[in-house]
């Protein structure tokens, strides 16, 4: 019996440390967006605190999930959608965080002295954010090559 090593595409390492960033992400996020899965709920609105940590839970997926995809493409010449891709994925974190901390900028509902709350409207400000982000990670995906 011979032991070969075992052949690695490149770029496997990158995408799985990739993928680590991107759960550990998940975990950030979920413990800004649900501390009470966590036991640390201790408010009855989402705060400034509970925002910023789940800001950086999606920072971190957005990074993560981009070094992995962008793994896929070692090789190989990318694509201007893929391009277009990636800048989707920063813009949609953009408008994630212009979103979330709208209040703590001074453009959200609440003025300053009034302690910020995550509102309707931001709410639906963070979640367009993650569409455009998510469309950007379908773009950053390579076309499917078939071997003969």
């Amino acid at each position: 019996m011979t032991d070969k090593p075992k052949e690695h595409r490149p770029g496997s390492r990158r995408s799985i440390g990739g993928m680590v960033i991107a759960l550990m992400g998940f975990f950030v996020f979920l413990l800004g967006a649900s501390p009470e899965l966590f036991g640390l709920d201790r408010s009855p609105v989402i705060g400034f605190v509970q925002i910023a940590v789940f800001l950086i839970g999606l920072g971190l997926i957005c990074l993560g999930g981009y070094i992995s995809l962008i793994s896929l493409w070692i090789g190989r010449q990318r694509t201007i959608a893929a391009d277009i891709g990636l800048r989707l994925v920063a813009t949609g974190y953009v408008i994630a965080v212009a979103s979330g901390m709208a209040d703590v900028f001074g453009i959200g509902s609440e003025p300053w002295p009034i302690t910020p709350i995550f509102g309707q409207w931001q709410t639906i400000g963070v979640l367009v954010g993650q569409a455009v982000i998510v469309v950007g990670f379908l773009l950053l995906l390579p076309p499917h090559s078939r071997k003969k």
